[in-house]
């Protein structure tokens, strides 16, 4: 089976406090499941965490953003 490759890496995203950032990778196969992290913590839908995933595509909305978020 072929590996799963970044086609598009995640690239840092600025915003304000309060606010809501997305990030955004693109895969190079579609639906693949995708596992989103900050450092060692795996992150879960929540109220301030929503994931989406289009085809290759995957984002993460992180809402209300504060600084321990970067």
């Amino acid at each position: 089976e072929i590996p799963v490759l970044f086609k598009k890496e995640l690239q840092s995203e600025e915003t304000k406090e309060g606010k809501q950032v997305k990030l955004t990778c693109e895969l190079s196969k579609p639906d693949t499941p995708v596992k989103w992290m900050k450092g060692d913590t795996v992150l879960y839908a929540s109220e301030k965490y929503e994931f989406k995933q289009h085809g290759t595509v995957a984002e993460l909305i992180i809402r209300d953003v504060k600084s321990i978020d970067a």
